[in-house]
């Protein structure tokens, strides 16, 4: 029943972003799908939006924190999509655009080389990086209520919304990614912290993964891309007027308003 249901869903799953109404979880519909089902029905909504003149501007991985997988009884990340129509270059992003928003700090990779092949090592992905950035990732469901399993995230494009980098730029030897500390401050009060550490040990082993995971889909982390690396710590309800910051410390600081 599966395969009879992946473009079906992928119907659904578009629909409910043109018209930011959230559909009940696919997994309630389908309980056969399969995470090969779950990539499937993503990359049937990608190819749609890229013939409709949407450009991907890069990757991201999530659930990469044990506390959020142990929440959504799954053992290992998701990976998406993003897209240039996804970037907030001035931090400021539009809540209506958005069904149920969610925001955490996260370190960006922006790769000078391509990742391909499927043995991506961390020290490839040290090599292949131009720079890293303090980043806030957006994240938005599809799905009710948030009420998703891995299956139902990785087909909604892993839950991707918008992305905010900061204008500082480091060379990866220069910043020691698992021991970065963040504090993440909403409307001016510390909400949550986190380090760099929480993300599979170490950010760059988190993009190995991601590098390696996506090339089993035939999909490759490319030269100029941006690769968010997964949440330093827990995600924050985001509503209209809201502001945030993430101080990342020596490494820098990303802000963003939702209007």
């Amino acid at each position: 029943m599966a395969k009879d249901n992946i473009q079906r869903f992928a119907d659904m799953l578009y629909e409910a972003e043109r018209t930011r109404v959230a559909i009940e979880p696919l997994t309630d519909m389908d309980d056969s799908l399969d995470i090969d089902d779950a990539y499937a029905i993503q990359l049937a909504n990608i190819d749609r939006v890229v013939k409709e003149g949407q450009i991907i501007s890069g990757k991201k991985i999530g659930l990469t924190s044990e506390g959020i997988q142990k929440q959504l009884g799954v053992n290992e990340p998701d990976y998406g999509h993003l897209f240039e129509s996804m970037n907030c270059p001035d931090g400021s992003c539009r809540i209506d655009d958005l069904i149920s928003a969610r925001i955490e700090g996260e370190i960006a990779f922006i790769l000078k080389d391509d990742l391909k092949g499927g043995n991506v090592t961390a020290e490839d992905v040290r090599k292949a990086t131009a720079f890293v950035v303090p980043a806030f990732e957006i994240v938005d469901s599809r799905v009710v209520d948030w009420r998703i399993k891995l299956i139902d995230t990785v087909s909604d494009n892993a839950s991707s919304g918008r992305y905010v980098l900061s204008d500082t730029k480091w060379k990866i030897d220069d910043v020691d990614l698992p021991n970065v500390e963040m504090k993440l401050y909403k409307n001016g009060e510390l909400v949550n912290e986190g380090k760099g550490s929480a993300v599979l040990g170490d950010p760059a082993e988190a993009v190995a993964w991601l590098s390696n995971k996506l090339w089993g889909y035939g999909v490759a982390l490319l030269k100029d891309e941006v690769i968010l690396s997964g949440a330093l710590s827990a995600t924050v309800t985001a509503e209209k007027g809201d502001e945030f910051m993430a101080d990342f410390g020596e490494f820098g600081k990303v802000k963003a308003c939702f209007v």
